[in-house]
């Protein structure tokens, strides 16, 4: 049975897994110089732009703290909302590794806004407050709602006129892009982000996620912060292999909308449930609800998920892109046993 605790628990998409099995076979060599590694970064490029200079490592939180580290010095800070991955969920590596202080907003719907990053904005060239540096947004967010490029552009603007850069954690990117039926480059590259982590483990990958420097110059010497920071794989191409499979015939968008797609159905079919109440917009592929603290347990026997807010009785519901229609009726039919 499927769960709807995590896009993180679905498999691995069989195009992938082909793939994978594709480079099984003789030698290559190792670290990156290989042909499925270089085909992979040529791929990324006409993606991104001529300027994307991709770099591939293992993990996720890996990702995040290694981009940030490059573009930092231990004096720095680093702005993000609130519920931002990389302040609640990355037990202080990015503040281990980089020395930079995180400075949080509050973000009632996963989005840092204007006001929010203004606020922080002060005492450059002061020595005794650490100096803003980046600024870190989640597309899509940690509670699923979406940036729209236009809210990413004026973030971009605003980083850009204090000499920030512009740090995006694509976890679920293609959710985002999905939703606002656009572009990884308009989302991205044209709206002016500088950094992204690029995943793609949560739509249909096995491992292997993708710092993307996309503005010339950000990654000069990287190849020795990723070295130093135990992310270089000498297996490379089973990374490569991945994203080459990812970015062919649109996989990373026909993953990412089935996913959407059922978080739609999903929200559907349970806010016709009186005691079931929505506390997010369904913009990709979470469903966020409150419902009675004394049920959860009972429903949790046959599905696992996350509560999300104990105090207020808040759950996540997350969708993958192997959840079919029958997995969300069924669930479905079991909330309405556990709570009516």
């Amino acid at each position: 049975m499927r769960s709807f605790a995590s896009d993180n628990n679905s498999g691995v998409h069989p195009e992938v897994m082909d793939a994978i099995a594709a480079v099984n076979t003789g030698h290559a060599i190792a670290y990156g110089d290989d042909p499925y590694t270089q085909a992979a970064t040529q791929k990324i490029k006409a993606c991104f732009g001529d300027d994307a200079d991709p770099f591939f490592v293992f993990a996720g939180t890996a990702a995040n703290v290694l981009s940030l580290k490059q573009v930092t010095d231990s004096y720095h800070s680093i702005i993000c909302a609130e519920s931002a991955h990389i302040h609640n969920d990355e037990c202080g590596a990015p503040e281990h590794f980089t020395g930079c202080k995180l400075l949080t907003s509050p973000s009632p719907n996963g989005k840092l806004t204007l006001e929010g990053f203004k606020y922080h904005l002060h005492d450059f060239g002061f020595e005794h407050h650490a100096q803003p540096k980046v600024v870190s947004i989640t597309q899509a967010t940690e509670v699923g709602t979406v940036y729209t490029l236009d809210e990413i552009q004026e973030i971009a603007d605003l980083a850009h006129q204090h000499n920030m850069l512009l740090h995006v954690d694509g976890a679920r990117l293609c959710n985002a892009a999905v939703r606002l039926g656009t572009s990884l480059r308009a989302m991205t590259t044209d709206a002016g982000v500088d950094i992204l982590s690029f995943g793609g483990t949560k739509n249909g990958m096995m491992f292997g996620e993708c710092i993307i420097f996309l503005k010339k110059d950000l990654s000069t010497n990287f190849k020795y912060v990723r070295k130093q920071g135990m992310q270089l794989a000498s297996k490379m191409r089973y990374i490569a292999a991945q994203y080459n499979a990812y970015l062919d015939n649109n996989l990373w968008f026909r993953n990412a909308k089935q996913a959407n797609d059922m978080a739609q159905l999903l929200a559907e079919q349970v806010s016709s449930i009186p005691q079931v109440q929505l506390t997010q917009e369904v913009e990709s592929n979470g469903v966020f609800a409150v419902i009675p603290k004394k049920d959860i347990p009972k429903l949790q026997e046959k599905y696992f998920f996350y509560v999300w807010n104990e105090a207020a009785s808040e759950v996540r519901w997350m969708t993958s892109f192997d959840t079919t229609q029958d997995d969300v009726m069924e669930f479905t039919r079991n909330i309405k046993t556990a709570l009516l």
